[in-house]
C-alpha cells in the first residue's frame, strides 16, 4: 500500500519546558574561583587548570562572562588536550559574572584603562610572571591596553573582533540608546536585538536557530541588565589605543606598539569586521597575523574547531606546549617561530588544508578559513 503523504510541521514557535542555557555545573569546570578586591572595584576570576601550569588569560565581551563566553569552548572536546598545558584565568569585569549582585547606587564604573590596571591586580593575586592573553570585543580592548602599558608581562595576543579606535558615532548612539533602556527598563526587545546583532551579525536565525535562541534565552534570564549598561558605558567611552604601524626599524623602538605577538580574528559576517581590518593595518607586520573565519559571526560558537586548531598553533608558535597532539599528529616546537624565520599563517596553512594563505593588500598574514 501506498505509504500516506506526510506534511511538513513548523515546529518553531513551540517553547520548551526546560529553556536552553549557556551555563553548566560550575564545580566541574573550575579549580578556584576568587573575589579579587582592587581600587576599582571587585573582580571575580575563575581559574581552569592547574596553576603550575603556564598562564592563559581571558576577558569577555559585552553581555557575556566566563561562562558563556569561554566555558562551552575551552570544554570543547579539541580544547582538552591543551588545557592539560595551560591554566586559564577567566577575568570577569566588575558585576558581570553570573549571579552577580547588582551594582550600588553611585558606584563609579572603571574606565577601560582602569579595567586594564584591573588585569594586574589578578596578575599580583595570582603571582603570575606572564600570560598569554585571550580577549573578545571589548574584553580584547580591555588586554590590549593592558600589553600596552605591561608589555614584560605578555607572552602573545588572541584576539577576537578587537578594535582599537573610539566607538563611532552609530556605534556611540545604539549603545548608549541601548544602555539606558537596560538601566530603567531591564532586558527588552531593543537592547535584545542589538546584543544579538553584536555577536552574532547578519546571521539569521533560520541558520543557526537554537544558537540564536540559546543567547537570547541567556540575555534575557541571566543577564543583570543595569550591571551591564554601567560596561557598554564603560565601552563606548574607550579612547583610541594609539598604535601605529612604523617599518622604520630606528623609530619602531619609540612607538606604541605591541611587542608580542597578536592574532586577530574575526567572522566574515562578524559586525567587527571592519574594525579588525582597520587594527590589522595599524599592527606590526613582524610579530601579528589578520585572520577572517568564513561564513560564521560568533566564532567561538560557530567555528569552535577552527578557532581552536589555530590557537593551539599560536601558542606553539610562541614556544609553548610542544607535544600538543590534534587529529593525530604530534606538533614540536622548542623555539618561537620568529626564531625559525617561519611565520604563524605558513604553520597553520601547512597543517590544515582548509586554512588558505591569500595576499595581504598591506603586506602583513592575512589568512581565511
Amino acid at each position: 500500500m501506498p505509504t500516506p503523504m506526510m506534511d511538513d510541521i513548523e515546529l518553531r514557535n513551540v517553547e520548551l519546558q526546560i529553556p536552553i542555557m549557556r551555563s553548566s555545573s560550575k564545580t566541574e569546570t573550575y579549580n578556584q574561583e576568587e573575589m579579587i578586591e582592587t581600587d576599582f572595584g571587585r573582580m571575580f576570576v575563575a581559574v581552569q587548570g592547574e596553576r603550575n601550569k603556564q598562564a592563559i588569560i581571558t576577558c569577555h565581551d559585552l553581555g557575556l562572562n566566563n561562562i558563556s563566553n569561554f566555558q562551552a569552548f575551552f570544554n570543547y572536546v579539541d580544547m582538552r588536550v591543551l588545557l592539560q598545558s595551560f591554566c586559564v584565568y577567566h577575568l570577569n569585569a566588575p558585576g558581570q559574572e553570573e549571579g552577580a549582585q547588582t551594582l550600588p547606587e553611585g558606584y563609579v564604573y572603571p574606565t577601560m584603562d582602569q579595567l586594564a590596571e584591573m588585569v594586574l591586580c589578578a596578575v599580583k593575586f595570582f603571582n603570575l610572571k606572564h600570560f598569554v592573553g585571550f580577549g573578545v570585543g571589548a574584553g580584547a580592548n580591555i588586554l590590549a591596553r593592558f600589553a600596552l602599558q605591561y608589555p614584560d608581562l605578555v607572552d602573545g595576543l588572541f584576539f577576537i573582533n578587537c578594535t582599537s579606535t573610539v566607538a563611532g558615532w552609530t556605534e556611540w548612539g545604539y549603545q548608549k540608546l541601548n544602555s539606558m533602556c537596560l538601566r530603567s527598563s531591564g532586558m527588552t526587545s531593543s537592547p535584545l536585538e542589538y546584543l544579538l546583532w553584536h555577536h552574532f551579525g547578519n546571521i539569521t536565525e533560520d541558520n543557526n536557530y537554537d544558537l540564536v535562541q540559546a543567547y537570547s534565552q541567556y540575555f534575557t534570564k541571566v543577564v543583570n541588565p543595569y550591571n551591564l549598561s554601567l560596561f557598554i558605558d564603560s565601552y563606548i567611552r574607550r579612547t583610541d589605543l594609539q598604535i601605529q604601524r612604523e617599518l622604520d626599524n630606528t623609530k619602531r623602538k619609540s612607538e606604541r606598539r605591541f611587542k608580542s605577538g597578536v592574532l586577530l580574528m574575526s567572522g566574515a559576517l562578524s559586525p567587527h569586521l571592519d574594525d579588525t581590518i582597520e587594527m590589522n593595518g595599524r599592527l606590526d607586520p613582524s610579530n601579528s597575523t589578520w585572520m577572517k573565519i568564513s561564513d560564521c559571526g560568533m566564532v567561538m560558537e560557530e567555528q569552535p574547531g577552527k578557532v581552536a586548531e589555530v590557537l593551539r598553533l599560536f601558542l606553539q608558535g610562541l614556544g609553548f606546549a610542544p607535544t600538543i597532539s590534534t587529529r593525530g599528529a604530534i606538533l614540536t616546537r622548542k623555539r618561537p617561530l620568529e626564531e625559525e624565520n617561519v611565520g604563524v599563517g605558513d604553520q597553520v596553512s601547512n597543517f590544515h588544508q582548509e586554512v588558505h594563505i591569500v595576499e595581504n593588500p598591506i603586506d602583513q598574514h592575512t589568512l581565511i578559513c
